[in-house]
């Protein structure tokens, strides 16, 4: 496997850096990325910011324009909504992986909080098992701690 040194090209790194790296601009076959030097098919924001102006402003067909940007006819319809929303932020993709404690609910830190107050000796690890056992969902001490810790900070949100 090649390593990313420093002979890569800036931009490249630029653009995985920020998460706006089209892994496969090979797809892109419109012949404006194909001719001219400003249209970068490897940026995935510009490809996409192009694809939905080619519908919206010159009238293409959805299905045949999505493909020629190396996309999907509903990827074209998210690529959409994004920009119509957040303008080209929205194209920009957001970082992966979960937004949040999901497993701790409102309810499973209101119980947390009563065994705390019932024993104040309970520390973390034992609080997680206890919520395993009662609620069977299996959750980081850590993740206990610190969900607790912005109940308290913010107890207006409970």
């Amino acid at each position: 496997m090649a390593s990313r040194g420093s002979t890569e090209d800036p931009k490249v790194r630029a653009l995985r850096e920020s998460r706006c790296l089209n892994l496969h601009p090979e797809q892109v076959t419109d012949p404006a990325f194909l001719t001219e030097e400003f249209f970068d098919a490897r940026d995935a924001v510009q490809v996409k910011y192009e694809m939905v102006r080619r519908v919206t402003l010159d009238g293409a067909p959805v299905t045949a324009t999505a493909a020629a940007f190396g996309y999907s006819r509903p990827s074209y319809y998210q690529a959409a909504a994004a920009l119509a929303a957040s303008g080209l932020d929205g194209l920009v993709p957001g970082k992966p992986g979960p937004r949040g404690g999901h497993k701790l609910t409102a309810q499973i830190l209101a119980w947390a909080e009563e065994q705390l107050a019932a024993d104040p000796q309970l520390k973390a690890a034992g609080l997680a098992g206890l919520i395993a056992g009662e609620f069977g969902v299996r959750v980081h001490p850590r993740s206990v701690e610190r969900a607790l810790a912005r109940r308290r900070e913010h107890p207006k949100s409970r």
